[in-house]
């Protein structure tokens, strides 16, 4: 059985068979090029990168194609013409292991996602600059007061 424990992306790539490892580092390296702040962990059993706490993409190989998570509604209206030669279904983008790494356009997504992300988290109040490259800054909460007249409690998030 196939491991699927992975403790890292190092790990995930080098659990896969020897003629994919290369197009796995190559839609690594584009990632973390194009958004140097993210954060890179596994999430859902596959490479996964963060920013601002929230999730940017992911990225899985099977057997034929390898896939980009990252498929919002914005992202596929924004990159439609680009995307045409490409499977896109339910937030996912398939990518044939038999053709070329699409670098400029897996770069182009991620930095799309990054702005989103940001915006989203922003409205939300979380991404602030120099959060500490992707990392969200300790937020203030109000408990609610246990019990009629109890003073609010503050704790740290």
């Amino acid at each position: 059985m196939a491991k699927t424990d992975f403790k890292s992306v190092d790990e995930y790539i080098a659990s896969q068979p020897e003629a994919v490892q290369g197009i796995l580092a190559r839609v690594r390296s584009t990632i973390r090029k194009a958004v140097p702040g993210a954060q890179e962990v596994i999430s859902y059993k596959m490479p996964t990168y963060m920013l601002y706490g929230g999730r940017l993409l992911y990225f899985a190989v099977w057997k034929q194609h390898y896939s980009i998570y990252a498929a919002t509604e914005h992202v596929v209206a924004a990159f439609q013409d680009d995307l045409a030669s490409y499977e896109v279904d339910k937030g996912t983008i398939r990518f044939p292991l038999s053709e070329p790494v699409p670098v400029k356009l897996i770069g182009r997504i991620a930095k799309f996602r990054a702005k989103e992300v940001a915006e989203r988290e922003k409205s939300r109040g979380h991404a602030e600059e120099g959060s500490g490259g992707g990392i969200p800054r300790p937020r203030t909460v109000t408990a609610r007061p246990r019990a009629h007249g109890a003073s609010r409690r503050r704790k740290r998030v």
